[in-house]
């Protein structure tokens, strides 16, 4: 190599060797700049496969959530049936304690007609003592007055004293006889009142075994509990005479089940009749004027003979003996 001018050979020396240092430092800070370059790549490489995890990660996370929105969904829907479970076990508590309070009337008015009746046999048993006695009376005077008639005047009219006190004392027994007959009277009335709150009772509480046979799917009502349906449509007046009907029972006809719902309103007595009939044809009207498709029925253990005639001329369904009569005909009329 040609040495430059004006450098001594040792200084030429000096600057070949400063040179090569730099080429040498240039050279490693190169291989050190490519390794980094390569770790960067390296990096960035991770970089990516860290974000697709990432993103894999929020999908999944994104799924998550909605299927934990669908459970908090089920939930509610879960929480709200619940609700009207036991909403409708409340009803069904409260409509037995209902029923558990009637039963209790009706067995404490039952309790007071034996009492009343248990009364009655007694003031029975002293009427006929004084009735015995008082015969025995009578045949102990007739007695005397055979022995002692022909004694003296003054005696015989004693004894026609004695026979007119007698028959006062009659009048007075045949008046108290009347008065015990009207008692009685009462008490088959009360009776007949206890019977016909029983029988009412138990076409309520049995209307599945009475009304069966004719409907399908049936529920019994008190007139009180259609109450919300009932008022609104009716007249203050007629819905007062409707709460007065024994019992409201509907279901679809068991033998057309194509057919509409219907609504019997139901007149339940002893024995039912030609008032009964009318009350049955009246209330059955109060219904359907309200847009029921009603029925008017009377229900008993025995019915006179107009009633009958009166229930078959107007389509009155007649339950007795766990028989119906009239049915075919009443609801054709109600379906046209």
């Amino acid at each position: 190599m040609t040495q430059l001018q004006g450098l001594t050979p040792e200084m030429y020396k000096a600057i070949v060797a400063v040179v090569d240092d730099r080429m040498k430092s240039i050279r490693v800070t190169r291989r050190e700049y490519d390794r980094l370059v390569a770790a960067q790549a390296r990096t960035e490489a991770a970089l990516d496969r860290l974000a697709e995890a990432q993103a894999r990660t929020e999908a999944r996370l994104d799924a998550l959530a909605e299927a934990q929105a669908r459970t908090e969904a089920r939930l509610d829907a879960l929480a709200e049936a619940q609700a009207r479970t036991e909403a409708r076990v409340n009803e069904l508590a409260e409509a037995q304690a209902r029923t558990e309070a009637r039963v209790n009337e009706l067995a404490e008015a039952q309790r007071r007609t034996e009492e009343a009746l248990k009364a009655l046999a007694e003031a029975q048993a002293r009427t006929e003592a004084r009735v015995k006695e008082l015969a025995e009376a009578q045949a102990r005077t007739e007695a005397e007055f055979q022995k002692y008639r022909e004694a003296s005047e003054a005696r015989f009219a004693r004894i026609e004293a004695a026979l007119d006190r007698l028959a006062e004392a009659q009048a007075q027994t045949e008046a108290q006889l009347r008065d015990l007959v009207q008692v009685v009277k009462k008490m088959q009335d009360t009776l007949a009142a206890v019977k016909g709150r029983q029988l009412e009772f138990n076409y309520h509480y049995r209307a599945g075994a009475y009304f069966g046979p004719l409907l399908r799917r049936l529920r019994a009502f008190l007139p009180v509990e259609l109450e919300s349906e009932l008022e609104t449509r009716l007249s203050a007046e007629d819905f007062r005479d409707l709460l007065s009907l024994d019992l409201v029972v509907t279901g679809q006809p068991r033998h057309l089940p194509d057919a509409p719902q219907v609504w019997l309103a139901v007149e339940v007595s002893s024995v039912v009749d030609r008032h009964d009939v009318e009350r049955a044809i009246h209330r059955a009207g109060l219904l359907r004027r309200a847009g029921l498709r009603a029925i008017p029925v009377v229900a008993g253990e025995d019915i006179t003979v107009g009633a009958q005639r009166d229930a078959e001329a107007h389509r009155v369904v007649v339950l007795q003996d766990g028989q119906a009569l009239f049915w075919e005909a009443a609801l054709a009329d109600v379906l046209g």
